[in-house]
């Protein structure tokens, strides 16, 4: 790509602007810039397509599937109904232009007498048929819905070996790491999240607590979306647990 500007198709969700710029390639991952928020992301290469060969009136690059923004990571697009497609009305099949014959042949008799059977072999047809549609239907729907998504979430990465434990509050974080990019609060049962975005290193940060004095550290999120590293809380919990209460769908 070069130093020329590209957009994705599909556009990505939550991100107004589509209109990027290429900042460095990993074997895994690329990292692009958005020209007008000059906001950084990666994006996993297992989610690139091709690129359009005509460049007018900007280069397109192809997703594989759609993909959103969400708390400082790109995960795939969660879509909460999926929209059969309508049936096509079969037309009107034109009627044979000879004439039946007025008796029947002695096989056709033999064919009438055992059209009984095989009207059930066709009324079970569409049974099977309904049925391996919804083995699909349910296929897709646990792959892209939202107990995918939690697994997806969840699932347990490389782990990371952060200093980080459950006393450690938001000027410890930054006294080692130094201030994150960028600093998103959202509200949760009982207290806030705070998630500390540092995509130079390729994780978000999460703290827990009423407020921002309070809030201590619970765990990271790596790239995709997933744990990387929790920790031991008070109660001699593991905050993982914690984390898939907070954060799952």
């Amino acid at each position: 790509m070069g130093h020329r500007r590209f957009s994705f198709y599909p556009a990505i969700v939550n991100v107004e602007h589509n209109e990027w710029l290429l900042r460095r390639s990993d074997w895994d991952e690329i990292q692009v810039m958005n020209t007008k928020t000059h906001e950084e992301l990666w994006i996993p290469r297992r989610f690139l397509g091709g690129v359009a060969s005509t460049e007018e009136p900007v280069v397109i690059v192809g997703l594989v599937k759609e993909l959103e923004y969400r708390e400082g990571v790109i995960v795939p697009l969660v879509r909460r109904v999926i929209e059969m497609p309508r049936a096509v009305n079969d037309v009107a099949r034109p009627v044979s232009a000879s004439p039946l014959p007025r008796t029947l042949a002695p096989v056709v008799g033999i064919r009438i007498e055992s059209d009984a059977h095989p009207s059930k072999g066709r009324g079970a047809l569409p049974k099977v048929a309904l049925g391996l549609l919804v083995c699909v239907v349910g296929l897709a729907i646990f792959r892209d819905g939202p107990f995918s998504a939690r697994g997806r979430y969840f699932t347990a990465a490389p782990r990371l070996a952060l200093p980080f434990t459950a006393g450690d509050d938001y000027l410890a974080i930054v006294s080692r790491l130094g201030r994150p990019a960028s600093d998103l609060v959202r509200e949760a049962s009982g207290g806030e999240l705070h998630f500390l975005r540092y995509p130079d290193r390729g994780y978000v940060l999460i703290l827990y607590g009423a407020n921002r004095n309070q809030a201590r550290y619970i765990g990271a999120i790596a790239r995709g979306g997933r744990v990387a590293h929790s920790v031991t809380l008070p109660d001699g919990s593991d905050s993982a647990a914690l984390l898939v209460r907070l954060l799952g769908r």
